[in-house]
């Protein structure tokens, strides 16, 4: 009975220490509730303080072994996916989006110069174009080709004549023949056009011009041993060059329909008759040596021809070759007859506007029977 007391005693004992040992959290239980909250990764989000036990969603974990006392990994179709590390909460899909920084600026038909236009003026700022106080634009006149059908026909017909003859020709000049030597002849054939164009500004109301194209006559043909030299130019005399079509023009036949000449090419019906007209009067026509004559007319082509090589690159880039020709040409004879009696200096000219750039094939240079039948 002495021994058995005591026993007794020490298991009444240890009755509540077993009970109470049961409603103590584990070890890792312990150690979680007694460190401070973690900071979110994230400074706009809330730091997760959830204490053990509350009813806040937690990953699900198996009770915890007595001999290890840490947490077992959930398994199997319990276990939920894992988000991972740093990812940002999950937006609600009621939360209203955030347009982009440039979203507006794109769906802005305005150009950026626009804008800034109407940052500075407003929106309804000064338009010149629809203020109605300002004069009409000029109209540029469309040219006279009521025959258009037949001129483009010829056209075609006059392209296939220079690429098979006239072109192969002028550049085979241009590679044989020197500049000098080709220079020369341009002067040569120049000055013989001098004495038709003096009469024909005479018939202008013109004295002083057609003085000046007779003393470059003259000059040309004794210091420039005949013509193939320009002392003239070096004297200052200009080098204007009249024609009748141009005097039929000043006497009052402006408007005259545009037609295109076998082999001539490009002209008005005025300029046909004014064609007429000069063709007595060359001097070229006068040499009764038809081989002589005949020669000098090929030469004259070919060396126009040349000329005309610096104008090729434009054609060859032309949308429509024929349309380019007639009003480059119309222009060009329209400042001939008209431009010149306003202002006289070609300097502000564009190129296809200056004589010496854009040279017409001569009445002369046509191996034409002379008039007479000799």
């Amino acid at each position: 009975m002495r021994l058995t007391a005591p026993v007794i005693a020490l298991a009444l004992a240890s009755l509540p220490l077993a009970g109470h040992a049961q409603d103590l959290p584990p070890p890792v239980a312990q150690a979680v509730a007694a460190a401070p909250c973690p900071q979110a990764a994230d400074p706009g989000a809330a730091p997760d303080c959830t204490p053990a036990g509350a009813d806040a969603p937690a990953p699900a974990t198996e009770p915890v072994p007595p001999e290890t006392g840490e947490p077992a990994a959930a398994t199997g179709a319990d276990a939920p996916a894992a988000a991972p590390a740093g990812t940002a909460p999950a937006v609600p899909a009621s939360a209203e989006a955030v347009p982009a920084p440039g979203a507006a600026a794109a769906q802005d038909p305005r150009t950026e110069a626009e804008r800034d236009f109407d940052a500075l003026y407003g929106r309804n700022g000064y338009n010149p174009v629809a203020d109605p106080s300002l004069p009409a634009p000029a109209a540029v006149p469309a040219a006279y080709d009521p025959w258009e059908g037949y001129n483009r026909r010829m056209h075609r017909f006059n392209n296939a004549v220079d690429r098979a003859v006239a072109r192969p020709l002028a550049r085979g000049y241009v590679k044989v023949v020197p500049r000098p030597v080709r220079l020369g002849v341009s002067n040569f054939f120049d000055n013989l056009r001098q004495p038709v164009s003096a009469l024909n500004a005479l018939l202008q109301g013109k004295p002083k011009q057609a003085g000046q194209s007779l003393g470059r006559f003259l000059l040309n043909s004794t210091l420039g041993i005949g013509g193939l030299f320009d002392p003239a130019t070096d004297a200052k005399l200009p080098n204007k060059s009249e024609d009748f079509g141009q005097t039929l023009g000043v006497w009052g036949w402006r408007k005259s329909r545009y037609v295109e000449l076998p082999l001539f090419g490009p002209r008005t019906l005025r300029d046909t008759f004014g064609l007429a007209a000069d063709a007595p009067l060359s001097p070229v026509r006068q040499i009764e040596e038809d081989r002589v004559r005949v020669g000098l007319q090929g030469l004259q082509l070919v060396d126009v021809r040349a000329q005309l090589l610096a104008t090729d690159s434009f054609r060859e880039g032309a949308e429509d070759d024929y349309t380019l020709v007639r009003d480059a040409w119309m222009q060009r004879r329209d400042y001939q007859i008209f431009g010149d009696r306003i202002n006289g200096d070609e300097a502000s000219l564009p190129d296809y506007l200056r004589e010496e750039n854009n040279p017409t094939v001569p009445v002369d240079a046509m191996p034409i029977t002379p008039i007479d039948g000799t």
